[in-house]
């Protein structure tokens, strides 16, 4: 049985931040909230940053997107597999490992490529990278979803308040990983990164009081609560086809610039469709809906895939900003109600990992959409690359049309 739950109509008169309010004031909910922004600020940084790093080394945007797809596979390998061990085994335990062993191969990286080692090398140490990057949006998610268990409206809130933290980091990553490697040096946005990932990730695990508890497997396997795979299977679809769509636009976006004299606005172009994204999730978080998230995913989908069509059509850096800013109002959006139809359907002792695998299937077509993206730049452009983007928007309304029907 799936798991659904009702959406009321909304509030008369609420003031429009009293739900972000409610939920902040909360012991602790705002640190780990915090904390999660800088934890997590590399997953804004580290697609730009190694585009840049191995471009500048090798003149290919081909061969930079695909270092960048390597890291990205491994983290989708493993998203499933560590979000279930985080489930059984408390969050603390395997994220602080994993970050440093993340920390280790990202380093690696930086040293194949500027030592000119061989590619092989430079594959195999994005590999480890990608393999211990710890989901720290899904533990940050989880954390909210126990201490706010008795309030599902609360829940919506706080997952919308973290898809603007998302925003916030996409904000500000790409703009600090670029100033960093075109005003520095290539390498300083890549250990600026490294840094940021291993101490927030530290510090979050040191919170253990709005850690959630760990749930053990079941010595009888019947006991275990049962994944909806009728819901999972089509939300990880839909987060395949996100990530192709934002994976393929980031790494197009950095040849836009390029092609229009610098690739200096790659950065602050980033940054505006992000700035976009994060006005339309505060409002989102701030309104409680009459539709349930289920209806609101299939609409985002659309809204995002149409939104990015006019991309193929600019041929400036002013109108670019312009037409990232109003195509970022779909995304978070979509996010949130995927994020909120997650956490309603998964039963909450494997909500760890049934995020996983939304996050997986974001992380696996950000590679894929990564390297086709960079391939198609290399061969005719970036104003041709963007229709990558809209192709895979097509997989992510098919997907979202597939999921089951809220009942009641």
């Amino acid at each position: 049985m799936e798991w659904v739950v009702e959406v009321s109509r909304p509030y008369a008169r609420r003031p429009m931040f009293d739900s972000y309010r409610s939920i902040l004031v909360r012991p602790g909910t705002a640190l780990f909230s915090a904390t999660g922004i800088v934890a997590r600020m590399p997953m804004s940084m580290l697609g730009v940053g190694i585009v840049l790093l191995v471009s500048e080394a090798t003149g290919s945007y081909g061969l930079a997107g695909s270092v960048s797809a390597v890291q990205l596979v491994g983290a989708a390998v493993v998203a499933i597999p560590m979000g279930r061990l985080i489930d059984r085994y408390g969050q603390a335990r395997i994220v602080v490992p994993a970050v440093t062993s993340f920390g280790l191969g990202l380093s690696l990286v930086c040293v194949s490529v500027r030592e000119g080692w061989p590619m092989a090398l430079t594959y195999l140490f994005a590999a480890i990278a990608g393999v211990s990057l710890p989901p720290v949006g899904s533990c940050v998610r989880a954390r909210w979803s126990h201490t706010l268990a008795s309030e599902p409206r609360s829940v919506q809130t706080a997952f919308a308040l973290e898809a603007v933290a998302d925003e916030i980091v996409f904000m500000i990553g790409p703009i600090l990983v670029t100033v960093l490697a075109t005003s520095v040096d290539p390498v300083a946005g890549l250990g600026t990164a490294i840094a940021l990932a291993c101490v927030g990730t530290w510090f979050l695990a040191a919170q253990r009081a709005t850690e959630p508890p760990a749930s053990p497997r079941s010595e009888v396997r019947a006991d275990r609560p049962r994944m909806p795979w009728r819901t999972v299977v089509p939300l990880t679809a839909v987060g395949l086809a996100l990530g192709a769509q934002l994976g393929n636009a980031e790494v197009v976006t950095v040849a836009f610039s390029q092609e229009q004299g610098s690739r200096a606005y790659a950065g602050p172009l980033l940054a505006v469709w992000a700035f976009g994204s994060l006005l339309a999730g505060l409002a989102s978080g701030a309104i409680t809906w009459r539709r349930g998230p289920d209806q609101r995913l299939r609409w985002g989908t659309v809204a995002i895939t149409v939104t990015m069509v006019p991309l193929t059509f600019v041929g400036s850096v002013p109108v670019m900003a312009a037409v990232l800013f109003v195509a970022g109002f779909a995304i978070a959006p979509t996010l949130i109600a995927t994020m909120s139809l997650t956490e309603q359907r998964v039963p909450p002792g494997r909500l760890t990992e049934g995020m996983a695998f939304v996050q997986t299937g974001i992380v696996a077509g950000v590679a894929p959409g990564a390297a086709i993206g960079g391939a198609v730049v290399d061969a005719s452009g970036a104003s041709t690359a963007y229709l990558v983007s809209v192709a895979a928007g097509v997989l992510g309304i098919l997907s979202a049309q597939a999921l089951p029907r809220a009942r009641g």
